[in-house]
């Protein structure tokens, strides 16, 4: 006699089927809309799109990464960027990486006017950054300045010594190497250290008083390392304005001959995969289905501790918790 088939065994598999083409067909989709996606993007930024304001976020911790430098370069080159604006969040970075992204904002400066607005914070490095502006402008509650430079180090020696691991070193001269953070530091590697961080602090300080057009006794009440307000800043000539991009607008106008009805775009490093991690695809999957507020809460914590993976001399303030 024929056996026949469980029909509840056939409803399950049915079922299952269904689901199985509802994720492959959901699937298909999201990837669909991903790749068209990333074809407008690319597609809008390869033709253009008219005459606008270009806008440069400088966001976290500057490093002077190639992305961004390229970024700088393209809008100085670009035919349709009537100005830019430079917007800043930023506690500091390394002094080098700093300087390097003020020398390209110095370059497209000599092409078309440059203009920096500071959002919470543009201090140390992120202050540097404002300075290759030809006019910044700050919320009367940003912080601003944060004139210096530091060399910081950890020391494990007592912690070795503690569990009874000490490091043996053979070097070719008593300053080779030093400090090492295996034993401390003495006294010639300290001074040494100190030059370097004199030198640098010198050259910032020379280019502070150069771009702001400051006295030495000027220059002397807003380099002791402090931040400032914006209002703060104004009386001692850290910024030019209180305001905004509103603010910024109406100056490009008025000083530049920008039109105001121009459209403000802003100007993005486009993402590498490979680059992202687990948080950074789904940010810049986020991104891209225009839930921006995710993608950015997402992009913050996978660059959280970014700060603490600097290296050599460095000009910053303090990084700002992730909510």
């Amino acid at each position: 006699m024929p056996s026949f088939p469980d029909p509840d065994h056939l409803v399950d598999r049915r079922i299952l089927r269904r689901k199985l083409t509802f994720w492959r067909v959901a699937l298909f989709l999201i990837v669909g809309v991903a790749i068209i996606a990333v074809g407008i993007r690319y597609a809008h930024r390869e033709t253009g799109t008219g005459k606008h304001i270009a806008r440069l976020s400088i966001e976290g911790v500057i490093t002077g990464d190639k992305d961004t430098l390229k970024l700088v370069r393209d809008i100085g080159a670009s035919k349709n960027a009537e100005a830019l604006i430079v917007a800043i969040e930023s506690p500091g970075g390394t002094t080098t990486g700093a300087e390097r992204l003020y020398q390209e904002l110095r370059l497209v400066a000599q092409k078309k006017p440059v203009v920096a607005v500071v959002g919470t914070m543009a201090a140390s490095g992120g202050y540097i950054a404002a300075l290759g502006t030809e006019r910044i402008f700050a919320e009367g509650n940003s912080l601003v300045g944060s004139i210096g430079v530091l060399f910081q180090f950890p020391n494990f020696g007592k912690l070795l010594e503690n569990v009874g691991v000490s490091m043996e070193t053979v070097k070719s001269a008593p300053l080779k190497a030093s400090p090492n953070g295996f034993e401390p530091t003495s006294p010639e590697a300290r001074a040494a250290l100190a030059e370097l961080v004199s030198d640098s602090f010198v050259w910032f300080k020379d280019l502070v008083k150069e771009r702001r057009q400051l006295n030495a006794d000027e220059l002397a009440k807003v380099s002791d390392g402090r931040v400032f307000t914006g209002r703060q800043g104004l009386g001692l000539k850290l910024v030019d304005s209180l305001g905004g991009e509103r603010e910024a607008i109406a100056w490009l106008e008025q000083e530049k001959k920008v039109d105001h009805n121009l459209p403000v775009r802003d100007w993005k490093k486009e993402r590498r995969l490979e680059r992202l991690g687990v948080l950074g695809i789904a940010a810049a999957f986020f991104q891209l289905m225009g839930w921006d507020g995710a993608a950015a809460r997402l992009d913050n914590i996978s660059h959280l501790g970014e700060a603490r993976l600097l290296d050599g001399l460095v000009s910053v303030w303090q990084v700002t918790p992730v909510d």
